[in-house]
């Protein structure tokens, strides 16, 4: 425990950030109906990269990858940024408010804008496991998730 924590504070990630994230994600699986011992497992969040964007003051780029065991899913949040995906394995539904609902494989891009409320995250498989990574592109110091309606 003690050397992930030396990762995230070598790569900068604030433990409030972890843990609204960290929270973000025990609220969408301890929601969600359990369709096998696997779903009930929580995703993993791995911090690769923060960094301030010198020329672009007030901002920073943060980079993640999470790992949705089978039949995973988020709850609604949103976040105050721009965010771009870009799945790894497997297969993602993405939705945010008043777009279309996209299943994505390997390969596959989705956006979220700061402004838009992320409805639908999922794994699309309740047999195998999904991967992403995720760049944000938010205000300095600013939470990752933030809760919606």
């Amino acid at each position: 425990m003690r050397s992930i924590l030396r990762v995230i504070r070598r790569i900068g990630v604030t433990m409030s950030t972890l843990r609204i994230l960290g929270t973000a994600l025990v609220l969408a699986f301890g929601s969600q109906p359990i369709q096998s011992a696997r779903a009930a497992e929580s995703a993993v969040v791995t911090p690769l990269m923060l960094k301030e964007l010198a020329d672009i003051p007030g901002k920073e780029m943060l980079m993640i990858t999470v790992d949705y065991p089978p039949g995973a899913a988020d709850p609604i949040h949103r976040h105050d940024a721009h965010a771009f995906i870009y799945v790894l394995q497997g297969s993602i539904v993405m939705q945010v408010r008043g777009g279309e609902e996209v299943t994505l494989g390997p390969g596959q891009t989705f956006y979220e804008g700061p402004n838009d409320v992320h409805t639908v995250g999922r794994n699309a498989s309740t047999t195998e496991p999904a991967k992403f990574i995720v760049i944000l592109l938010k205000k300095k110091g600013a939470d990752v998730v933030l809760p919606a309606q």
